[in-house]
């Protein structure tokens, strides 16, 4: 067992832990736990929503794809910044205006009470989905870095986490956020070099297959990726929160608008790290370890144990967000109260059963996130866009409002769980590629059509 990594992987945790007992004398109120007091600055927006987008799917997740399918792999994280750069032009600042806490409340306070309790169902079944796929993630991770699994390390690490983020709420997670970003940019930004500097002999070639198209990545990918990864950019639930915790819209806007440009930059190098691994590393030699993995096991031991912390940051930035936003929507938004204490429960409780489904093994990082995703992303981002544009300008029709979240995600649903049924029963290839997009465009058309469109007073 690598001793070493494992008394460096416990002071990193009781730096985390101390930031959140520390943090227990600012917590005045639900507000402060919930959203950090709403008093957040651009700077310290731009750094917490960085470190929740970067997490598992973009580290581990993008540099395997990219292995599989070539550079195209780069749209997963393209559409996410164009996603960011979209909400800082059209919805930043409207959002922030609002004055919502969640994006349930948001729905809530524009179209109703039904419209919050939905959205708010969706969002915290899905959102265990995707706490489980992270918490996956780093279980490889860890096995990796002690040459061995240990499922007791693992659930002791996820119990940390799940502690930090139960005692300092919000307020904690945006202050690791902070240290977990630097990491992950040092390291991704070192092992780029490394492999290109160090060991590039191959780059020509790797340059030779830059290619946004390909046999593996056709024209349906992209447009099915744009609406669904892009539209979780655009209009998800852990992104909109970094808006509520901006102090004002225009911190809100502006801060959308450099991450997104800084995630462009870091789209190309963590793409750039899985090329210069399929295009050196045979199948054979790669084995099961995965390709960022690879890259850390033939990198020097003290660059090595950089990029592994840096990619533990990674995860643990996005899985800390995802409790704590999941859980303050249960708590406000499903049951109507504005406790701490309430809240500090259910991030324990989702944090244990996201834990239990990682310790499973139900399923790899990106098909957790991908079928929490083709649900989320059909069902409520056209619907809830639409909304934010009629606010107190036109009406909105209930009935179809929520048909138009039921029917969306019903496609997603369909086409994520029960698309080799759907096969067997003949539904044409073509159908099943664009199932998700036809679950979006029924509920942009039932979306508009719920709108009244006879100006309010």
């Amino acid at each position: 067992m690598n001793y070493i990594f494992v008394i460096a992987l416990l002071l990193y945790l009781v730096i985390f832990i101390s930031i959140g007992i520390l943090d227990i004398r600012n917590i005045k109120s639900f507000t402060d736990y919930s959203v950090a007091g709403k008093k957040q600055n651009s700077r310290s927006v731009v750094m917490t929503l960085l470190a929740t987008v970067v997490g598992a799917s973009t580290t581990v997740g993008i540099t395997t794809t990219v292995y599989n399918i070539g550079f195209p792999g780069i749209w997963w994280l393209a559409f996410g910044a164009i996603g960011l750069i979209l909400q800082s032009v059209f919805l930043s600042e409207k959002v922030r205006n609002i004055g919502a806490d969640t994006l349930p409340d948001l729905a809530g306070r524009i179209v109703g009470r039904p419209a919050e309790i939905i959205i708010s169902l969706i969002i915290v079944i899905s959102w265990i989905g995707v706490i489980a796929g992270q918490l996956v993630a780093m279980n490889s991770l860890i096995t990796f870095a002690l040459g061995k699994s240990s499922t007791l390390i693992f659930v002791i690490t996820s119990i940390i986490v799940i502690a930090y983020t139960t005692i300092g709420g919000q307020m904690s997670v945006v202050k690791t956020d902070k240290v977990q970003l630097f990491i992950i940019l040092a390291g991704v930004a070192i092992c780029m070099s490394y492999l290109y500097i160090t060991r590039g002999e191959n780059n020509g070639t790797i340059m030779q297959n830059v290619e946004l198209l390909n046999e593996n990545y056709k024209v349906s990918n992209l447009i099915t990726q744009f609406f669904v990864i892009g539209g979780v950019y655009f209009l998800g639930p852990d992104i909109m929160s970094r808006n509520f915790i901006a102090k004002d819209s225009k911190s809100a806007k502006s801060a959308a608008w450099i991450a997104g440009m800084v995630l462009f930059v870091f789209s190309v190098m963590i793409t750039l790290i899985g090329m210069w691994i399929k295009y050196n590393i045979t199948p054979e030699e790669m084995g099961d370890m995965g390709a960022l993995m690879y890259a850390i096991s033939i990198m020097p031991k003290r660059v090595a144990v950089l990029l592994i912390f840096g990619l533990l940051s990674a995860i643990l930035s996005s899985t800390d967000t995802c409790i704590i936003n999941a859980s303050t929507i249960f708590v406000k938004d499903i049951l109507k109260k504005e406790s701490v204490k309430c809240v500090r429960i259910t991030v324990v409780v989702i944090g244990i059963i996201s834990l239990l489904l990682a310790v499973l093994g139900q399923g790899d990082i990106m098909s957790l996130l991908t079928g929490a995703y083709s649900i989320y992303t059909p069902g409520v981002i056209f619907p809830l866009m639409i909304a934010i544009f009629a606010y107190k300008k036109r009406g909105i029709n209930l009935g179809l409002w929520i048909g138009a979240v039921v029917l969306g995600g019903l496609f997603g649903i369909l086409g994520n769980y029960f698309g080799n049924t759907l096969t067997s029963l003949g539904v044409p290839a073509v159908i099943m590629n664009y199932l998700t997009i036809i679950g979006m465009g029924l509920s942009l058309v039932f979306s508009l059509i719920s709108v009244k469109w006879k100006e309010q007073k």
